[in-house]
Order: C-alpha cells, then structure tokens, then sequence
C-alpha cells in the first residue's frame, strides 16, 4: 500500500442523521474512507447498508438531513459548504452517474440539449461549441453516429444507451471524481458488463478517482482496487479487493460472498442467503449489529468471550490495509 497516490476525496467521522416521527435515522455512522486518484473504490452492501446515502453526502444533495465529520475534495472541504459553491463544483470536479437513467433524463429535451446545458452552465460556453462537447462526450462512451443521436431523446435509447448518455453527461466537464450509483442493476448481463469495461475504459484513460456503489460483489471484482463494505450505516471491513475476496475478515462480508452462486454449484444446489433481517437504524444494538444474523458465533471455542458482541460496538482494527470491525476476525485464526 505504500504507494498508493495521496487521496483526492477524503472522507473522516462522516455521519448522516434523517429526523422522522419515531426519532432519529442514523444511516451512516462513523465512516471513513479515502479514493485517490486513479484508482477505484467499490462500496457494497444490503439494501439500507447506507451506501447511496454516503454517496449523495459526498455530493451535498441530501435535504432535511444532518451531516457531520468531513468530506474533502483536493483538500477543500465540503460539509457546510454554501449550496452556490457546491453547485460550482457537481459536474465541474465531481460528478455522478444514478441507478435509473430514464428518470434522471429530462423527456421533453433531446439527450444532446441536456448534455450540452450541463456544459455551458460550468464553462459559460457559446451554444454552438456546448452542442459539440455534447456530440464529442457521446462518442467517447461508444453510441454510433452521435451527432445524429444527440438530437433524440431519451425515450428513443435503450436502458444500455441510456446509461450511456448519463455518463456522457458526467464526463462532459471532465471531473476529478466520478460516483457511480448501482450503474447496472437494471441492465441485462451483457450490456452491465459493457457499462463496466466503458467506466473501467474511461478511467484508466483519464486517471479519474471513482467511487462504485453496488450490492454486487461480481460488479466490485470486476472494476474495484479497493472495496469498503458497508452493515447497518458502519464500515465493517476495508481493503484492497484481492485481498479482500482471497481472505475476507469480517463474517458479514464472507457471508455475502458464500450468496454468490458459483459455477461449479450443483444445478440443484439453493442459493445460500443471509438469514435475518438487516438491522433497526431507530433502535441500534449496543453491541455488533451483525451479531444476531452472525455465523461465526456458533463456531467460537466454549471458552471465547462471545457476550461482547452483543455489548460491546466492534470498532474497525486489525493489520494495515486490512481492517474489521469485529471482535473475532478471520485473520485471528478463527475459521470462517
């Protein structure tokens, strides 16, 4: 790890608080992470593991909620920044790519009026030089005759060309930072994997620092360097993905790997899922929030001190690179 380049977003103490009826909704509690440039991290989890959470506090798009601890982009911090400035930097230095396209595309203007208004909102440019970066973007993420598509609309794509066209848009102003939101999930296996080589492409072309957010660790083996997983709003293990796929630490995240069916599976072999529920955001587990859905309990020695993970939060340690949160992982000789 020694020669990771310096961090462009760093992340510390990041929390988000939703005020509701029953209490506070802490969905992302404590986390810490740091992507530099040219490299990317993949954050997974559950569903409500708080991933797009952490990512649209990273953007400064949540309303209504609290954001505490600290997000820094190229050593400028965001948390509290005014909304005039932040609007400068979405799309100019960070940008990021949502779940369903179709929704995120205006239906009334063609993809290459879009394009372009995003361009001329940061750059100031003439209509004319903004419609050709909006061609100029939609060739580079591969549609065919982009001058004559960037007079379509966004009805008139495919779920693969539209997404397509969202990183089109993202990359128009050409930022530092690209986040990319389950980009995939409601594409076909094909088109998903040629989302990711396109993204996998694009970076490596233009050293760009991206965060990919996904429930899928087949997604995170493919474009990952670095993979956070996320349970219950927390980090629960950090490291490279090799390392993390060839040994993982924490319970939770070998159990999400045990869910992926495998290829040498017998054809009537079940699907292996996660018993239990994810946890209660209103009403946390003073202890390890994994613990009441965790396998590793029942294989721990008569002798081990089992009751602190019920009373007793786990806090991410372990070798450098390479930490957990848990009271009895992996790495400590304990079989998984």
């Amino acid at each position: 790890m020694g020669d990771t380049p310096a961090p462009l977003l760093s992340v510390r103490d990041l929390t988000v608080s939703f005020p509701t009826r029953q209490g506070p909704v802490r969905a992302v509690d404590g986390l810490g992470f740091d992507v530099p440039q040219g490299r990317t991290l993949g954050i997974v989890g559950e569903s409500g593991s708080g991933k797009s959470v952490t990512s649209l506090a990273v953007m400064g798009l949540h309303t209504g909620a609290e954001v505490t601890g600290s997000v820094a982009l190229g050593g400028r911090e965001l948390v509290g920044l005014p909304e005039k400035e932040l609007n400068r930097l979405r799309g100019r230095r960070m940008a990021m790519v949502f779940q369903d396209p179709l929704s995120s595309l205006h239906p009334y203007y063609t993809v290459g009026e879009q394009i372009a208004e995003h361009h001329r909102v940061h750059f100031r440019s003439r209509r004319a030089a903004a419609r050709e970066r909006a061609v100029e973007a939609l060739a580079e993420v591969g549609i065919p005759e982009p001058r004559r598509r960037a007079g379509e609309y966004p009805h008139q794509f495919s779920g693969g060309m539209r997404q397509r066209v969202m990183i089109a848009m993202a990359l128009a102003c050409e930022p530092e930072l690209l986040i990319a939101d389950e980009p995939t999930t409601a594409l076909d296996v094909t088109v998903q994997a040629q989302i990711l080589e396109l993204l996998a492409r694009i970076q490596e072309e233009r050293g760009l620092a991206v965060i990919m957010i996904t429930h899928d660790l087949g997604v995170v083996a493919r474009v990952a360097h670095d993979v956070l997983v996320m349970y219950g709003g927390r980090a629960v293990e950090q490291a490279p993905a090799d390392a993390l796929f060839a040994a993982p630490a924490h319970p939770y995240t070998r159990a999400l790997l045990d869910s992926l069916p495998r290829l040498d599976d017998a054809d009537d072999e079940p699907l292996r899922a996660i018993p239990g529920s994810p946890p209660s955001l209103l009403d946390p587990s003073p202890g390890c929030a994994f613990a009441p859905r965790c396998p590793r309990l029942a294989t721990l020695p008569e002798d081990a001190p089992r009751a602190r993970c019920t009373a007793l939060r786990p806090v991410l340690s372990g070798p450098a690179g390479h930490p957990a949160a848990c009271h009895f992982p992996a790495y400590e000789g304990v079989a998984s």
